[in-house]
């Protein structure tokens, strides 16, 4: 069963009905375990080494509250967006926020971020935005704030000991965008990456990468054996614990992928 196949330059095919599902499942879910959360669950450190968890939470509302329009630049590297700094810059608005508002503002600001991209796929909206790898469809960035919610939603939970109750096509989406995305940041740095990776767990399946002209992926959910898919996913964004995973692919594809979790892990 195809999951999706995700092309730049070009046309990437991608059921984002489907996806805000699912988008919409794992925020909610993320919000209602927020809920629970007393005052030192809120002051714990994350995964994020300079950020606690109500830092993480912040940041997340930061980018659900984005509304992308035809050429936006808000995340285009050469218009000077830096993951490393521009987040941390985005915060400061927020410094003074209580949880409780926090909480309260991303409740409400999934629903209004999912409302709106369900009424631009309803009038077949067609535009670009731009993506630290350049240019693309704005599906995709829809695309890419999933994975950044689900990685912070890791970053949370894991660092307090707690399990993140993901599901299977959640874990196949974040793998897959993490997949692509790096294999951009390498292409940025003038290496190519083409490999069928095996992975497997929730999100597993067949995973065919292609940077040689261009960055292609297509996903193929099968049960197959390989590195968890989320540990997968830990990896390439550069959370360490995670690392070692990416040694079971062979050397010229590990160098590649690594690049970008090296560049996040890079002070700025």
């Amino acid at each position: 069963m195809a999951l999706l196949n995700l092309r730049v330059p070009g046309e990437s095919d991608l059921d984002t009905e489907h996806l805000l599902k699912v988008f919409g499942e794992q925020r909610r879910r993320f919000v209602d375990v927020l809920r629970r959360f007393g005052p030192d669950d809120w002051a714990a450190p994350t995964r994020c080494r300079e950020w606690s968890a109500h830092d993480v939470v912040r940041h997340i509302c930061d980018v659900t509250a984005y509304i992308p329009s035809p050429g936006d630049h808000t995340f285009d590297l050469d218009a000077g967006f830096d993951p490393r700094i521009t987040p941390r810059e985005w915060l400061s608005m927020s410094a003074d926020e209580e949880p409780a508002d926090t909480l309260a503002r991303l409740s409400a600001q999934t629903e209004e971020m999912l409302a709106l991209t369900q009424g631009r796929l309803r009038a077949g909206s067609r535009f670009d935005v731009w993506l630290p790898f350049g240019a693309a469809d704005w599906r995709v960035l829809t695309l890419h704030l999933f994975w950044d919610s689900w990685i912070h939603e890791r970053d949370v939970l894991l660092a307090q000991g707690a399990e993140h109750p993901t599901s299977d096509e959640a874990t196949g989406y974040a793998t897959a965008y993490g997949l692509f995305i790096a294999a951009a940041v390498g292409a940025m740095f003038g290496e190519q990456v083409r490999h069928q990776l095996e992975l497997s767990g929730a999100g597993g399946g067949i995973y065919d990468l292609n940077s040689e002209d261009g960055v292609e992926l297509s996903v193929t959910r099968v049960s197959t054996s390989g590195p968890p898919a989320a540990q997968v996913a830990d990896a390439l964004a550069g959370r360490e614990a995670a690392a070692t995973v990416l040694d079971a692919f062979p050397a010229g594809t590990r160098t590649t992928l690594s690049r970008m979790g090296e560049f996040f892990n890079t002070p700025a």
